[in-house]
């Protein structure tokens, strides 16, 4: 019995401290809090239009914990949790939580204190991880001048740059020092140059992350900071962080993965979108973004946030009814090197445009599973964690581009895993010539999105012919478990690691590093684990 409490302590607290490493293997559900679920599970009208708080709260997404897992997610990342902006303006509520005024106070609209405490808990008790989005940059001011006393506990006109609306992008020390929003809204920025400011925001970074038993920190607007600013910050934050750097550029956004452990990958979302959007995208820019990204980012495209949409983005639904290539933009995410991110809704086609359409509320979906886009997000995870174990080295393994044979395809091939992308769209019967494919000669082959079996040929290559503009994702079946969860009757492989039976699946999701800990702290303690 002591040995599993101390076992069982030892997993806790290696969730209060998730490294950048910890979180290779995770995929992460981002939610809207106010729109994601209400606490008493009642379906109240929201019309995004109106941008009022619609009732969303901790408890309500504790609730509904099961949906996001029984996806395959082993980390939800929640809206920014401090006190925001109170009463209607110009544009709404403050619902989403990015107008931030008192940055020691919890956002009561979401729940209690202990509220956020009992999300957290129910994560960890799942092997799931908690992401907290946190503004840095600026406080939100309801008129201009703003009244710098609501704000806490920068009160004073002194703790902010002088007031100057962003104009120019090209013009860093504006993009930096001056505000963003307008004078009804206006985001008043933050002095980050002055040391007693800085040393308040990582002191409170540090308190939020443990309060909270917080695992990774997604911090908004990070462009518009100091660079020089986000390693003490970061280093208090003490977990994993991920930075939104809006740009399309690989040579802009790869400075700030110098200081930071990752960012959201929007240098590779532009062309994602414009490559699936139509018909006509261009897969190759596509991959040249991606290869110029492995080339200059710190760690690669390891680690980055891979997404598809997000609250900030029209929903890629509204901009695309063809269901393949919806479906091919949606794997993407699943078959490259950074961690995946499902933004809320887009399993239930929602197809909201931009803000505040595409911020919907999930109630009004019924939480349905049993849809297509929910089975196939659900394959997918279940196919990335099968790769992770198949190949132990899968998480430190650069994507490559293959030859597919074709304009319209992509192969993108991350071992023991193949990837055949088309934007040919629905009415499209897609061919992809892979010469070199990597496999075995003659090896079986699976596509795990329909459990259809081939053969590699005698030198490993594969030629494949698919039909409605649907994407494949190949894996032998050899690296599939007997008793897994993806094409388990085509499998050949051995049976599921016994670390299944102990957690109920959820050891699936604990990081590799936790063996190590495990390793070390028993040498350390004199302790035998069994």
């Amino acid at each position: 019995m002591l040995q599993l409490t101390l076992f069982t302590s030892l997993l806790a607290s290696s969730a209060l401290a998730a490294s950048a490493d910890m979180w290779r293997n995770r995929t992460i559900y981002q939610l809207v809090t106010d729109r994601f679920a209400t606490p008493d599970g009642s379906s109240p009208p929201c019309d995004t239009s109106q941008r009022q708080y619609c009732g969303g709260t901790w408890k309500g997404i504790v609730n509904k914990l099961d949906y996001i897992q029984n996806m395959g997610f082993d980390a939800i990342w929640i809206s920014p949790v401090v006190a925001n902006v109170e009463g209607n303006t110009s544009y709404g509520e403050a619902f989403h939580g990015y107008w931030t005024q008192d940055i020691n106070s919890i956002n009561p609209h979401f729940g209690s204190p202990d509220d956020l405490k009992a999300l957290s808990s129910a994560l960890h008790d799942r092997g799931m991880y908690l992401m907290v989005d946190v503004v840095v940059n600026h406080m939100a001011g309801t008129s201009d001048p703003p009244n710098f006393s609501v704000f806490q506990p920068f009160s004073s006109q002194s703790d902010f740059h002088a007031e100057c609306f962003v104009s120019n992008y090209d013009n860093q020390t504006e993009v930096e020092q001056c505000w963003l929003g307008d004078k009804n809204v206006p985001l008043v920025d933050l002095d980050t140059e002055d040391a007693d400011i800085v040393a308040t925001m990582n002191k409170w970074i540090s308190t939020l992350v443990s309060n909270y038993s917080v695992d990774g920190v997604r911090i908004d607007t990070v462009k518009h900071v100091r660079k020089d600013f986000w390693p003490d910050f970061a280093k208090s934050a003490g977990v994993f962080t991920i930075g939104e750097v809006l740009h399309n550029e690989t040579s802009y956004v790869s400075a700030y993965t110098q200081v930071l452990d990752s960012v959201l990958d929007y240098p590779t979302w532009f062309p994602l979108v414009a490559a699936f959007q139509t018909t006509g995208g261009n897969l190759t820019a596509l991959a040249a973004t991606v290869q110029q990204a492995q080339a200059s980012y710190r760690n690669g495209e390891f680690m980055t946030g891979s997404f598809l949409e997000n609250h900030d983005q029209p929903r890629f639904q509204s901009l695309t009814q063809d269901d393949a290539l919806i479906k091919n933009a949606v794997t993407w995410p699943f078959v490259q090197d950074g961690i995946p991110i499902l933004y809320y809704g887009q399993e239930q086609s929602y197809a909201g445009g931009p803000d505040p359409a595409n911020r919907e509320a999930l109630w009004l979906s019924g939480y349905v599973e049993d849809k297509p886009l929910v089975h196939h997000v659900k394959t997918l995870n279940a196919a990335r964690k099968a790769a992770i174990e198949a190949n132990s080295n899968y998480l430190t393994t650069a994507a490559k581009f293959l030859p597919s044979g074709s304009e319209s395809t992509m192969a993108v091939y991350k071992p023991p895993m193949l990837a055949l992308l088309t934007n040919g769209g629905s009415s499209s019967s897609p061919s992809w010539t892979v010469p070199d494919a990597g496999y075995q000669g003659n090896e079986e082959l699976v596509d795990v999105l329909t459990c259809n079996k081939l053969n590699a040929d005698t030198n490993g290559g594969v030629s494949v012919q698919g039909s409605g503009g649907n994407p494949q994702v190949l894996m032998p079946t050899s690296s599939l478990s007997k008793s897994g969860s993806v094409c388990s009757n085509a499998a050949t492989g051995g049976q599921a690691s016994s670390a299944r039976g102990w957690f109920g699946g959820a050891a699936d999701s604990l990081p590799i590093v936790t063996a190590f800990l495990l390793a070390g702290w028993a040498a350390q303690c004199s302790l035998v684990i069994i």
